[in-house]
């Protein structure tokens, strides 16, 4: 049977993978690596950087090209056989990957090239973070505790892929059918849209509401009817869980607790303390008592103004509705009134100035300016549904990006070797030229862009890696990435409008694709996000989305659906003056997460269990200014720390603003469009990847160390 999952000389071939292909492409692929792992390993020849470390970086490659498609298409396009594929091979990738980590020989192969002194910064970085994995892969185990640790990272694998799975189920098997109109009273006209047209996909009468965030937040912000907003917030609240509409079908709380107890588990057979000591081995912090000292002095400081602004709520929910108390499910629905009142603004208004395809269009805009690149949309890609867009980046003028190179010194040679090379090539080596959009300069990269909400797609907004970097003598790789978002689709023959906060998301998620895709770095394990400490991954994304903001940015970003027309300095003063409403509120949610996260990690007790709902309670009585009720179970649904990469790191999200917000402030002195400023970011930045010191890139970028002044002002806790 042909599999084109082991023949993918291009891009991936979406229109042609089945599930049939998914386990027989990964269980060859794993058979050839072993094999050649083994013949590597051999020891008949001294290992050296050409024939030890590239060919290995060679087969990691080649086989994240050929899962990386598989678990895209298994959160974009969701089915019972692919899913069952997917988790097919989730084990077997688990062991590998284990195996590998536990090699003693393929260690000390490593250690022996780390030991020659012919190497560049780049390959030492690399070398530096391939030992340091090795010993958190338990590699000076003795074998029955390699053998518990393996167990281990297999059980992970699967619990954690069927936490996800059961937030999927639950939220999609929720809705609600709607016979009146009445009912939506408040929507505004493209929820009220969005309901219809999907009652109209199901074959249903009326308006039908789901779970999925562009039905579910309209409702909670803008529903009159109380009752209607209760239901939902508690059908959400419960997702996954013991409780609600349906309780127990899809319960992530056994998941929870194993979770946390396989992780604390696997910590201390290295020598740590709890989870959260070993996340932080390839993290910027340094310490736990370090993070907890930074996300309770952010506490703090916002804790006391998060109360005055909820208390600003109740008064003007007492004195224009009447309402004697806030619930969380009116929270949202009087905030809004009140912003309305305050600065006479609403995203409803907004929206008509943010078609996605301005949007788009402002957003290139912008980064064209800011990086001297181009972005091109490209014809005839295949891609895994109609909706899809593809577009390919080149550098716009190659000579200043390598004259500036050759003055960062020794370190950077090797880039202005990659960019000469590169260019020789055409560094299309994952693309067929015929389908490329002729355009000026060096390729530099490529993405997918899905942009809009629909059946048997993950919720929230990712960017996730397609194809890699990779330039060696024999492999010449740009890289591509997947840009996935859930904004409204368009309705009937009105196009997509997005709220501001959609235009938020969207930089952000390209600000991690940039990050991915402007890497010099030749290899995949320093390149893009690769090799980034996690708390540091979120500065370029958190970075981007301050041109949201600003007048000379969305002058590009915004045209009135039927004028044209930018938003008018009125509605951007407006939009201004509330851009803190409520800053302190989330702010102080996000630490609620983040405590939340970080403490059940570092104080896990096997004698006492997770603790879970006990810590959280805990977290909010410092924190949040508006307790949830006792049903709440909103940890059954957090992904990031149960089913993503953020376990003990959801801080980085803190964290990283700091970065984001110091940085920005250097274009708020120089000019938020300078072309120079942003050329020195993306090469400071962007272009190394983890190939350097976290802090060592951002001082070179900044010319200091961050401060949390910018933060704290940029979000109108301090002038």
């Amino acid at each position: 049977m042909e599999n084109p999952l082991l023949d993918m000389p291009g891009l991936p071939p979406f229109g042609r993978i089945q599930a049939e292909h998914v386990e027989p492409a990964i269980d060859a692929l794993l058979a050839r690596n072993r094999a050649r792992i083994a013949d590597l390993t051999r020891g008949e020849e001294p290992p050296t950087w050409e024939r030890f470390i590239e060919p290995l970086e060679l087969l990691g490659d080649t086989l994240e090209r050929a899962w990386s498609p598989v678990g895209h298409l298994n959160a974009v396009m969701n089915s019972e056989a692919l899913r069952a594929a997917y988790n097919a091979c989730l084990p077997k990738l688990s062991a590998y990957g284990t195996e590998l980590g536990q090699n003693r020989a393929l260690f000390e192969g490593y250690r022996a090239v780390a030991a020659q002194e012919h190497l560049d910064a780049t390959q030492r970085q690399l070398l530096n973070h391939a030992l340091r994995d090795f010993h958190l892969s338990g590699v000076d185990l003795p074998p029955e505790q390699q053998a518990r640790f393996k167990e281990i990272d297999q059980a992970l694998a699967g619990l954690t892929a069927k936490f996800a799975e059961n937030l999927l189920d639950a939220t999609h098997a929720w809705s609600k059918q709607l016979a009146d109109e009445a009912a939506l009273a408040g929507l505004p006209a493209s929820a009220r849209a969005l309901a219809r047209q999907t009652a109209t996909q199901r074959g249903e009468e009326g308006w039908v509401l789901t779970l999925d965030f562009p039905s579910y937040q309209p409702v909670m912000t803008y529903a009159d009817d109380r009752e209607l907003r209760q239901e939902l917030y508690e059908a959400y609240v419960t997702r996954a869980s013991e409780l609600g509409p349906h309780g127990g079908q899809w319960d992530n709380g056994p998941l929870m607790e194993e979770i946390l107890a396989l992780r604390h588990e696997q910590a201390r057979l290295l020598g740590f303390a709890n989870y959260a000591e070993r996340s932080l081995a390839t993290k910027m912090a340094r310490t736990t008592d370090e993070v907890m000292g930074f996300l309770n002095d952010l506490a703090d400081r916002v804790a006391a103004k998060a109360r005055e602004e909820l208390a600003e709520v109740r008064d003007f929910a007492r004195a224009h509705a009447g309402a004697t108390a806030i619930e969380p499910w009116d929270l949202a629905y009087y905030s809004e009134k009140l912003r309305e009142q305050r600065y006479a603004i609403t995203q409803e208004e907004l929206r008509p100035f943010f078609p996605l395809d301005r949007v788009i269009e402002g957003l290139f805009a912008v980064l064209e300016r800011l990086f001297d690149i181009s972005i091109q949309e490209v014809q005839g890609v295949e891609t895994w549904h109609p909706d899809v867009r593809f577009f390919e980046i080149r550098a716009r003028n190659p000579q200043v990006s390598e004259a500036a190179a050759a003055d960062e010194g020794s370190h950077d040679a090797t880039v202005i070797h990659q960019a000469r090379a590169d260019e020789t090539t055409g560094g299309v080596a994952n693309s067929t030229p015929d389908k490329l959009a002729a355009g000026p300069g060096e390729l530099r990269g490529q993405f997918y862009l899905d942009p809009f909400s629909r059946p048997h797609k993950r919720g929230g907004a990712w960017m996730d890696v397609c194809v890699s970097r990779l330039h060696t003598a024999a492999v010449d790789q740009i890289p591509c990435a997947y840009l996935v978002c859930n904004f409204t689709p368009p309705v009937d023959d009105q196009p997509s409008l997005l709220t501001h906060t959609e235009v938020l998301t969207l930089f952000h998620e390209c600000g991690h694709g940039l990050h991915h895709l402007l890497t010099r770095v030749d290899y995949p394990a320093v390149g893009g996000i690769s090799g980034v400490p996690w708390d540091a991954v979120e500065l370029p994304s958190q970075f981007l989305e301050n041109w949201c903001w600003e007048r000379e940015s969305l002058d590009l970003i915004s045209g009135h659906v039927d004028t044209g027309a930018p938003i008018p300095e009125d509605l951007f003063q407006r939009l201004r003056a509330a851009k803190n409403f409520q800053s302190a509120m989330q702010m102080a949610r996000q630490l609620e997460f983040a405590l939340f996260d970080f403490r059940i990690h570092l104080e896990y007790d096997p004698v006492r269990g997770g603790r879970i709902y006990e810590i959280l309670e805990e977290v909010r009585d410092q924190v949040a200014p508006l307790k949830p009720p006792a049903f709440n179970r909103f940890a059954h649904g957090f992904s990031h720390i149960f089913a993503g990469g953020y376990a003990a790191g959801y801080y980085s999200y803190k964290w990283a603003e700091v970065l984001s917000a110091d940085a920005f402030s250097l274009f708020e002195e120089r000019g938020i469009l300078d072309t120079n400023t942003g050329r020195a970011f993306r090469q400071h930045i962007l272009e190394q990847g983890g190939s350097r010191d976290a802090m060592e890139l951002f001082v070179a970028f900044r010319g200091r160390k961050p401060t949390i002044d910018a933060l704290l002002r940029h979000g109108g806790i301090a002038a």
